[in-house]
Order: structure tokens, then sequence, then C-alpha cells
């Protein structure tokens, strides 16, 4: 395999050994993951760099070439990945696999560095003080879920993540919610930075950086793929993303700064990764730092930019969970059973289309979002309880109880 030096924007050389290993195979105990989030951003090397990575001024026959019959498995880079004080791993958000490797290289980096801390775009930096009380045991998982309004902020399958929040809690590293406000990001993408009023200005990550050219170059792609929302021009997006990939790295560097001794994994979708222009090269503007970018899987073209490392894990699926059946619809009144599916469970269990829902074991519920709280884990063949009210044309309302069994 040919290695290459990598170098991001502030002219700082990573201290990893190359630009883009590419590894096939997860550690051995791997073997045998809404509101779908914009993606892809840029990378703008620094002078020389990007010459290196091409080849430029070599003869043909000494143009720099990936191997991709020699690959390297998860376990051979770990300690490499232990060295550094921040290690970037993206994900694609729904890739099960993506997240089995991402708590893998926690474990690594924590064994290699007790002092660490874990760095999750899954959140939202207001909610930070329930992700303090779920680390140290003052709220539970689901109580935690509530508080953080997970459910209605990120929405995907928390069971994806489950297990990097557990292992967090149970060995006391702290998670720090990196995501900026989604209400910030789209109050700049509707009325842009100068309509933002003084109290949202002051949300805004002091520090924005423009500029970049290939960056720009690579949102506009993705923009141009989007239908036009009118009033809302490529300015105003590009800025959004700016807040918010400013917004992440800020708040990494804010705790790196104020934690001299800790190291951090920082957990995010590939495209604030990719390329090193969203997060890691703006925290590293702010702190300067020894990192490395690693990326689950890419669709794109398979370049030395891209990436120091490129995990290739193999698909995994999450169990089946398990399912009441009924299809809800959200009103000002709360929810309403639309339906129940065909070979459901919802209809055997006596629920009616026109019910409405209003606890379950007895925690009430009164949105999506509570649903899914006290859904997420349930597993085919457990019970559980659901109350409803139920309207009749001919006599009161009346609140009845129907125990479940999960399919």
């Amino acid at each position: 395999m040919v290695w290459f030096s990598r170098q991001n924007n502030l002219g700082v050389r990573r201290t990893i050994a190359g630009g883009l290993v590419v590894m096939l195979a997860v550690t051995a105990g791997l073997t045998g993951c809404a509101a779908p989030h914009p993606a892809f951003h840029a990378h703008h090397p620094a002078s020389g760099a990007d010459d290196a990575r091409s080849g430029a001024g070599t003869a043909p026959d000494e143009t720099p070439a990936l191997d991709l019959k020699h690959v390297s498995a998860l376990r051979d880079i770990l300690p490499a990945l232990a060295n550094q004080r921040v290690v970037y791993v993206g994900e694609t958000h729904d890739r099960y696999a993506h997240h089995l490797t991402q708590l893998e290289i926690i474990k690594a980096v924590h064994t290699s560095n007790p002092r660490l801390a874990i760095g999750m775009e899954m959140f939202q930096q207001p909610y930070q003080a329930y992700l303090d009380d779920y680390v140290a045991g003052r709220l539970s998982e689901r109580e935690m879920l509530v508080a953080t309004e997970y459910f209605q902020r990120w929405r995907y399958d928390y069971r994806l993540y489950a297990p990097i929040l557990r292992y967090a809690r149970e060995n006391g590293l702290p998670v720090v919610a990196l995501n900026v406000a989604g209400d910030l990001v789209e109050k700049v993408r509707a009325h842009g930075l100068d309509g933002l009023d003084t109290a949202d200005r002051a949300r805004l990550p002091a520090d924005i950086e423009r500029g970049n050219a290939e960056y720009e170059a690579r949102l506009r792609a993705i923009y141009e793929l989007h239908p036009r929302t009118e009033g809302r021009g490529f300015e105003r997006f590009l800025d959004g993303q700016l807040v918010w990939d400013e917004g992440m790295a800020e708040r990494a560097a804010r705790y790196l700064e104020e934690h001299p001794d800790d190291a951090m994994v920082v957990l995010a979708g590939s495209g604030h990764l990719a390329y090193g222009d969203g997060i890691p090269d703006r925290l590293e503007r702010r702190v300067p730092v020894a990192g490395a970018i690693v990326v689950n899987g890419w669709e794109g073209e398979i370049t030395s930019e891209v990436a120091d490392y490129l995990l290739l894990p193999a698909p995994q699926s999450l169990p089946a969970p398990g399912r009441l059946g009924a299809l809800l619809t959200p009103d000002k009144h709360g929810l309403k059973v639309e339906s129940c599916l065909a070979d459901s469970v919802c209809a055997a269990a006596g629920l009616r289309r026109g019910d409405r829902l209003l606890a379950i074991d007895a925690i009430p519920v009164s949105d999506l979002a509570g649903v899914s709280a006290q859904m997420w884990d349930r597993r085919p063949g457990e019970t559980v309880t659901v109350q409803v009210r139920r309207t009749h044309w001919f006599r009161d309302a009346e609140e009845q109880s129907y125990s479940v069994v999960l399919r």
C-alpha cells in the first residue's frame, strides 16, 4: 500500500502514519446507525499538501496509488488512534456496523487514556446537563432520552447509540453534546445571519471562517440536489452549515481547553468530518491538537484527502423491535389511533380506530416522541399495558386498558 501524508489547514502535521488506510475487517468482537441531516462537506488542503497527495510534479509511473488488495483490520490501527488527543469517527447514522466500530475505537482510546470524553453530534448543547446527570447516575436512560428531547431532535433508533452511552455511564466518561440548537440553524437558513435577533446572534459561534472554496463547492453540489425553498438561496444554506460545523467545533475545543489532560472521540456524520474541514480543521484552528479522522464506509471517490483511515465494516442488523402495530396520528388533542396495521396485535388486543392513546405502562404519552421513549427497547413477546380513551356516540367517553403482547 502507498502511504500518503496528510496536512490540515493550519500546517500542523497529523501524527498518524498516512492519509488513507483502507480496512475491510473489523475486530474479532465485531465480525461473524428522523430528522435526516444534510451532509457532505469539503476540505481546503494546505499549500503543497495537495500536490503531495495528487502526485503533481512526479513522473506518470510514480503517481501514488492505493492498492486495495492489501488492507488492514481495525485492530491494527487502534494503537495509532490511541495516541491521538482527538479521534474523529464518522458514521452513516442508520448503519449499526458504524456504531459498533465507534464503540471499539472508544474502548481502545479509553484503555490508553482513562481521561476520555465522547463528543456526540446526536445531542444538542442546551441539553448538556441531562447527559451529565445520566453519566452520573442521577437520571435513568429513559429519563435522559426524554429530557434531552432525543426523539424530537435526532429521531434515529436509539438502539444504535445505546451501547456507546451505556459504556460512558459504566466508566464515568463525560458525554459532550456537540450539536448547536436545531432551531438556530433553521433560523439562519430561513432569515440569514443578518436576520437574527440579538438573542439568536448571541448563540452563534464566536468565530465563523469563510473562504474555503472546496467546502463551498461540495455544499453547493448538495444544495443543488434539494428542492428550492422560496427565499432560501445557497448563501443561507451555506451560512447554516457553517454555523453547524463551527458550533460543534467550538464546543469540542472549549471542552479540550477546559480539560487539558483529556482526550476526545468525536462521533458525527461522515460529512462533518471527511476532508477535514467540517469539524476537524475548525476545532484545530481553535486548539492545535493531534487528531486523526476515521470514516466508516464511503460512497464517493476514494482519495487520500477523504480521511486518515477508511473502514469498510461488514453490515450488521439490529434485532427486530417489539411492535404494537398501531398507526398513530398526532393532533392538538394528543395521539389518535388512525388504524391497526394488517397482521398486527393492535386489533387483536382490542384497540380501535379513533381511540386516544393516553399511556403506556402507566407512563403518560402525548406525542410520538413520548411513545418512542417508552417503546424503543421493547422486544417481540414482551407485554405492555396500553391505556386509551374511547369515544362512543351513544354514551360518554371512557378510559380502557389493554394488555398487548408485542409482535
